[in-house]
């Protein structure tokens, strides 16, 4: 059985001086800290005994400003004091709740000279993200030096490579993520347990790592969720399925801290999966890696950090803790690398070489939550706890040992592709060390020479382009704008239009945000989650491709912002939907995702969340103009009261939208349009041709975004066909094969109608087999649900 992390000890003096005494710190001087096993006060324990005091007070009160040594490290700054929240969900797992995690860092910073605190943003509701980093004292200007070599790595990494300052003294930067996901709660307090155990051990391993290290800790990446005990954070949105579209400002946080502090490691935290699943993974491998040096140093460490975990001695009989699992090694497919939307397969585009999901295994979250004794809650947390730890400092252990290497392939990655040079593909000869690897572990893709985003009539909306613009400068890619008119691949442009020059060291995230992506439906039968996601199809710019080998003979200059301009009256993208909201806001009954609310709300929609529930408890239909149905609403548990009042609103003109198997069931139920709803493969998603043929699609994109895909046939009269898949196969990019029956594949689809529209007694229809919304990605997608919204 694990034991609780160690007791930290907090006082505070009248003045707001901090002092902690640490209990059950290594201090073995010959090897390195191993995991703390001392037993001690919980997380919860140890907020629930400290009151507060005056000191405490004064604490709270303090501004939160760095000290005077704001030039290097350490950077201490007095964390307020957050309000206590006794229903925060970590108490009952003896964890530490959030609001004792401020006063921790506080203590933690004054144990000697090696801890900083910042913060790194906000969460959704406003909770402040404790960004801690953990190196030995630097002065300012060694400090400027550390950065100065970040930025010749990412910027010159040619002659990075030939830096003797770099190959002796950079700092290898290491990134640990905790509690993304909110109800995955013990990465946060093995951090702790960590960053107290560096602060004061005194071993030779510790100072050399520390010495020729910077580790940076994501106290909690999720603290509406951590606080909740929800997956997703407080707006409902799985963050750990966020980084290409980056809404959410937590994500957006993490995507800074990848840019600002370049990792060259990197692990997130999660559960559970027992035995403790420990990355890399199964094919498919995302095709703009640089997988040969990525496979390599994950491997190894995958290695390490098994030994570790199995060599706590837990064991199935005694505490049911299986051996650890790496997928690489040990599945064949179903936990693959494959969507840049993850944390650690977002990182590598920054300059990871090994970044990992590591999924500790004992269950405490959703129904365990609720129905095992608090006892057993607290007995698997403590394993968690440790195991977290365990895999925690057998990554800094490979940081230590392996700093030349890992460094040296940071700076290969972005010297490739700042040079344009081809991928190199894995093999056992490119990546010795690595057993098993086979055919189905090579994915690589031709990069273009460049992307363009034409300006003038050649582009669909300026506010498209700008925002698509502005988003690749968020994702640390360098565009340019062209300063007079040229001529690329046999294409004019015209001055203003922006240039993605793809030999640049974010090769890797432009392509991936630019390119079409990829149709891997026959490489595995099953993947874990979205495969398709070209921001260059479907957020409304046009975006074009320049082959390799074309010369760019264009004068431009680099830009840190795009030039957006007046959305307009065409309503053909989000911000002129949410103008025309602006000047009459149309009042929407939403029964939707929160992907699809946020969406909404992004549009100046005024929303009100309905659901089964609300409308049986009396809704008040005045003043709603359309209804929007895609979960959480069956018509058919409706009481008669609640279709009553339905039925008013629909006579009245009121609008409805559906959208998938739900919006289509509503339709069915209520006995609105005449179709048949065809559900295609409920696992398939991506991106797909469509082709735009009634006003409400009129000018939209060619292409579409679906998960499980729905089509309509059977149409009855006054049923108008406003979107079809385009024909014979529709899918561009993702996984979209057919059932085990052989039915329902992207063929059965192309042709068929996939929104369609008309008008049922006084009500306005429309119903979607897309997904417009979805996760508020598809952005030049939005106009086709607002416009039916609007009417």
């Amino acid at each position: 059985m694990g034991i609780p992390r160690p007791v930290l000890i907090t006082l505070a003096t009248a003045a707001g001086a901090v002092l902690l005494a640490p209990l059950g710190a290594s201090a073995d001087p010959g090897g390195p800290p191993g995991p703390v096993r001392e037993s001690g006060a919980s997380g919860a324990e140890r907020a629930a005994k400290s009151p507060a005091t005056a000191a405490e007070r004064a604490l709270k009160d303090a501004p939160s400003e760095l000290s005077t040594r704001t030039g290097g490290y350490p950077r201490e700054q007095v964390l307020p004091a957050q309000p206590e929240n006794p229903d925060d969900k970590s108490v009952k797992l003896g964890l530490s709740p959030y609001h004792s995690l401020a006063p921790q860092l506080n203590a933690l910073q004054k144990l000697g000279d090696r801890v900083s605190v910042e913060v790194a943003g906000k969460s959704a509701q406003g909770h402040p993200l404790y960004l801690v980093t953990v190196t030995s004292p630097e002065s300012a200007r060694a400090a400027r030096e550390q950065e100065r070599m970040r930025e010749s790595i990412e910027r010159a990494p040619a002659r990075a490579a030939k830096d003797p300052e770099i190959k002796s003294r950079y700092k290898t930067p290491v990134f640990i993520n905790n509690n993304i996901h909110g109800n995955e709660w013990e990465g946060t307090d093995a951090a702790l347990d960590l960053i107290e155990e560096l602060a004061t051990s005194k071993s030779d391993r510790t100072e050399q790592l520390l010495d020729r290290s910077r580790i940076y800790l994501n106290v909690t990446a999720n603290p509406d969720g951590r606080i909740a005990g929800t997956r997703a954070n407080g707006n409902g949105f799985d963050l750990n399925r966020d980084f290409v579209t980056a809404s959410q400002p937590e994500t957006r946080a993490m995507r800074q801290i990848a840019i600002d502090k370049q990792p060259a490691m990197m692990i997130d935290l999660h559960g559970y999966v027992n035995g403790t699943l420990i990355e890399p993974t199964t094919p498919p491998h995302g095709e703009n890696y640089e997988y040969d040096l990525f496979l390599k140093n994950s491997y190894a460490n995958a290695l390490g950090m098994e030994k570790a975990v199995n060599g706590l001695g837990y064991t199935e009989e005694k505490d049911g803790v299986q051996p650890a699992v790496i997928p690489f090694r040990d599945q064949e497919e179903g936990w693959d690398d494959w969507p840049p939307v993850f944390t650690p397969q977002y990182m590598p585009f920054h300059g990871a070489v090994a970044s990992h999901t590591i999924e500790f295994p004992m269950a405490v979250n959703n129904e365990e939550y609720d129905e095992l004794p608090v006892a057993e809650l607290r007995r698997r947390s403590a394993i968690n706890v440790d195991i977290a730890g365990a895999a925690m400092r057998a990554t800094l252990e490979y940081a230590r040992t392996e700093r030349g290497a890992l460094i040296a392939d940071q700076i290969e990655t972005f010297r490739r592709a700042d040079a344009g040079e081809k991928q190199v593909e894995v093999s056992e000869e490119t990546v010795p060390g690595v057993p098993g690897i086979g055919p189905e572990d090579v994915y690589t893709t031709d990069f273009p020479r460049a992307y363009v985003i034409p300006a003038g009539h050649g582009q669909r909306t300026g506010t498209a382009a700008a925002r698509l613009v502005d988003h690749l400068i968020a994702n640390d890619v360098r565009v340019e704008r062209a300063e007079h008119a040229f001529r690329l691949a046999g294409r004019a442009y015209p001055a203003g239009s922006y240039l993605v020059d793809l030999h640049q060291s974010k090769r890797g995230i432009a392509n991936v945000l630019l390119s079409d992506g990829r149709d891997i439906s026959d490489k595995v039968s099953t993947m874990y989650d979205i495969s398709g996601w070209s921001l260059g199809l479907l957020w409304g710019a046009e975006v074009r491709a320049v082959p390799e080998g074309t010369a760019l003979d264009v004068r431009r200059t680099a830009v840190r912002s795009a030039v957006s301009g007046d959305p307009g009256q065409a309503l053909d993208s989000p911000e002129s939907i949410a103008a025309a909201n602006a000047r009459h806001s149309t009042k929407v009954a939403a029964a939707v995702t929160p992907g699809e609310l946020f969406a909404l709300r992004e549009m100046n929609f005024d929303v009100t969340p309905v659901s089964t529930d609300v409308l049986n408890d009396g809704f008040d239909w005045d003043g709603t103009d359309a209804l929007l149905v895609s979960a959480g609403l069956d018509h058919g548990k409706l009481n008669a009261a609640a279709r009553k009042a339905l039925d008013g609103f629909l006579a009245d003109g009121g609008r409805v939208v559906g959208r998938g198997a739900e919006g289509a069931a509503f339709n069915k139920d209520a006995k609105l349009l005449d179709v048949k709803a065809v559900a295609g493969n409920e696992a398939a998603n991506g991106v797909v041709r469509v082709r735009n043929t009634g006003p409400l699609t009129e000018g939209a994109p060619a292409h579409s975004f679906v998960y499980s895909p729905l089509w309509f046939d059977g149409l009855g009269s006054g049923v108008r066909v406003e979107q079809s898949y385009g024909y014979g196969n529709p899918l561009v990019s993702g996984h979209w094969r057919p059932a085990d029956d052989g039915k329902g594949g992207p063929k059965d689809a192309g042709g068929q109608a996939s929104v369609v529209s008309g008008t049922a007694g006084g009500a306005q229809v429309v119903l979607f087999g897309t997904e417009p919304l979805f996760r508020d990605h598809p952005k030049g997608l939005f106009p086709q649900v607002g416009r039916a919204l609007l009417g």
